[in-house]
């Protein structure tokens, strides 16, 4: 399948300056970029889709050049945000970097085995940091005119609100992010950069700067916004108050594994076209899956299994896997500690002095302490209709000791096949 074919297939192309440019990528040996401003200590899942879009070129035979925003960061974006994002130190933003190249690292090849497709790990700090002010006002911002940059909706939705407003630090960064361009065709011979539709203002700066100050031949395309059913971007948490991250620290493989196998049938299509690397046939099956047989939900687990295999590696989505599988089986009890709370974490949990289990908990009084019954009486009740198990293991009544202590610190108490509680010894 041909590169056109393929994004065509995928949704990915949402605009583009030239018609003809996913040809050109399809025949190999273009430079494009993408930057990611290290505004956190990780990318998060929002990032996915230009990330495996970066792939996508390099597979093809194209050289990818993944720009950190060390310079941009410092300034923030302004497309499309409600209100002005918090300055961040210097000193943030190297530690942010330093974590970030980690990630990039992990999507795209920058060995020299690559040969003529290596990828390039460039951070535009080297020279916005080191541009004197009047010498870019001269020779870049004489290229831009207010009208032009005050028309562009990414910037007008801020302007339209007089209680928010747009300062001039971030006014300027479609300046910046254009003399990106501008510095990565004259250096590394870029001619491509992408985006999501959010961008498309400020890789157009780039593009017209180019052409403006050297004649550059160079395109510019974006790819959709992804959103969910209520209007907010993919890759928040519930509520939207939270960001799904690429790294296992800040969202662990789990998390990510059960984020993505718990998607709505509605959103999975795009989900599989976006972010795995599946064949068209493959993905196409899937769909006919979710319609014909919802329940198995075969299209949300191929999407976690691939996401996570993509981000963490086979080994980790593995392990995700089984984690998964745990929480309704004795594999419970061989997770390590981590794992656990992670598969615990949206459980009701409740403090026991260890003490107590030395002589053992007596059953019915460990059910109540858990909230799992409202009293004695309904515990034995409940006991009688069906039981109760301890680490997915049914119990025949007698007390909970030392000895089932998961990581000598927790119980999992188990009321009928959904109802759960993590009790924690201390």
């Amino acid at each position: 399948m041909n590169l056109r074919d393929d994004f065509e297939f995928r949704g990915l192309v949402h605009q583009t300056t030239n018609p003809e440019l996913l040809d050109r990528l399809g025949r190999g040996g273009v430079t494009a970029y993408v930057g990611f401003d290290p505004t956190a200590p990780s990318l998060h899942l929002g990032h996915l889709l230009q990330l495996c879009n970066l792939r996508r070129l390099q597979l093809a035979g194209n050289r990818p050049i993944a720009l950190a925003g060390g310079g941009t960061a410092l300034i923030g974006d302004p497309s499309f945000k409600a209100t002005e994002r918090p300055l961040q130190t210097v000193e943030q933003i190297g530690e942010n970097l330093e974590s970030i190249k980690e990630q990039l690292s992990r999507f795209l090849d920058f060995s020299p085995s690559a040969g003529n497709s290596q990828a390039v790990l460039l951070n535009n700090a080297e020279w916005l940091t080191t541009f004197p002010l009047t010498d870019f006002l001269r020779d870049v911002g004489k290229h831009f005119t207010i009208n032009q940059l005050i028309a562009r909706d990414s910037v007008k939705s801020r302007l339209d609100r007089p209680d928010v407003g747009l300062s001039f630090t971030e006014f300027s960064y479609s300046l910046l992010q254009g003399y990106d361009f501008l510095r990565l065709h004259l250096d590394q011979g870029c001619t491509v950069q992408l985006g999501g539709s959010d961008q498309w203002g400020n890789i157009i700066s780039g593009v017209d700067l180019v052409r403006k100050s050297c004649g550059g031949d160079v395109d510019g395309l974006t790819s959709p916004l992804l959103l969910r059913p209520d209007g907010q971007k993919f890759g928040k948490t519930e509520g939207g108050n939270q960001s799904v991250w690429l790294s296992a620290e800040l969202t662990r493989p789990y998390t990510l594994f059960q984020y993505l196998l718990n998607q709505d049938d509605a959103m999975v299509e795009k989900l599989l076209k976006f972010f795995t690397f599946l064949d068209h046939e493959t993905i196409n099956e899937l769909i006919e899956a979710t319609q014909s047989a919802p329940r198995e939900r075969r299209a949300q687990r191929a999407l976690a299994t691939d996401i996570v295999t993509l981000v963490h590696g086979p080994e980790a989505a593995t392990a995700a896997e089984r984690a998964g599988r745990a929480l309704f089986s004795e594999e419970i009890a061989a997770l390590d500690e981590r794992t656990l709370l992670d598969v615990m974490a949206d459980a009701p949990s409740v403090e026991i002095p260890r003490t107590e289990f030395l002589d053992g908990v007596d059953l019915i009084d460990l059910v109540v302490r858990a909230g799992l019954a409202a009293s004695k009486g309904e515990a034995r009740r409940l006991h009688d209709q069906g039981g109760f198990a301890i680490n997915n293991v049914k119990s025949a009544g007698e007390p909970v000791g030392v000895s089932q202590l998961l990581h000598d610190r927790y119980v999992v108490v188990r009321r009928g096949a959904r109802t759960i509680a993590l009790v924690v010894a201390i």
